[in-house]
């Protein structure tokens, strides 16, 4: 365990191109095993914060930390190879010939060696509980629940001390849904979960932090934000 915070986000503001201001002082302290759901209206800023978890996004203003690492330029290998973004569409980070070069991409672009990468990759698969004979096909191929576990196993591959999941039970039927939920259960990691599926905070999640108009505006453990009617009705969730 790190004596520093799993994650911890310092006034962050952030502003697009066109200058829209997406955040406006982010605060936000995750201790390492912590599983944060992230609930907040569209527009929010939610997204935009997932984003600067790894990188993908550089502050404008303030810090984002990740086990005491600065995510910067010059430290985006070291922050990208600790944190795993799982995007709400799988088809945008799924991409090689392969379900197996897609789960192996990553370990392949840290330099290990082909027997280190397979160990990589049936850990990851044996964790997401992948089917091991899907792992030869076309990922175009597999259904939307399946490609929601690849897209997990390509950041397990990565052994990812944060996992980042941008609303991971998102257009899943409820089959593959409580698969999902049984997994994010299951993952001895640090998890930011973005989600509007009430349902899935209160079960996976430690506490809940509510977005909106760019700053942390309440936290709190799952039932004192969910059953919170005026607190959900003062940041448009209800």
């Amino acid at each position: 365990m790190s004596h520093y915070a799993a994650l911890d986000i310092v006034n962050l503001h952030f502003r697009y191109p066109d200058g829209t201001a997406a955040l406006n002082g982010v605060n936000l302290h995750v201790h390492e095993g912590d599983r944060v759901g992230l609930l907040g209206a569209n527009g929010a800023g939610k997204s935009t914060l997932l984003l600067h978890l790894n990188g993908i996004h550089i502050p404008e203003s303030g810090t984002v930390s990740v086990f005491g690492i600065a995510v910067q330029r010059k430290t985006l290998r070291e922050a990208r190879q600790r944190v795993g973004l799982i995007f709400q569409n799988p088809d945008d980070q799924l991409f090689c010939p392969t379900l197996y070069d897609d789960i192996a991409f990553g370990p392949r672009q840290m330099g290990m060696s082909e027997h280190d990468v397979r160990h990589r990759v049936d850990h990851a698969v044996e964790e997401s509980g992948l089917n091991p004979d899907l792992l030869q096909k076309n990922v175009f191929h597999l259904s939307f629940g399946q490609k929601k576990l690849a897209s997990i196993a390509t950041a397990l591959a990565m052994d990812a001390r944060i996992l980042v999941f941008d609303e991971p039970t998102i257009g899943l039927d409820p089959r593959a849904r409580k698969n999902i939920m049984r997994l994010l259960r299951r993952i001895g990691r640090t998890q930011i979960v973005a989600s509007h599926d009430f349902g899935l905070l209160r079960d996976i999640c430690t506490r809940v932090a509510v977005m909106h108009k760019g700053v942390v505006s309440a936290e709190g453990a799952p039932a004192e934000i969910l059953d919170d009617d005026l607190l959900l009705k003062r940041n448009d969730l209800s």
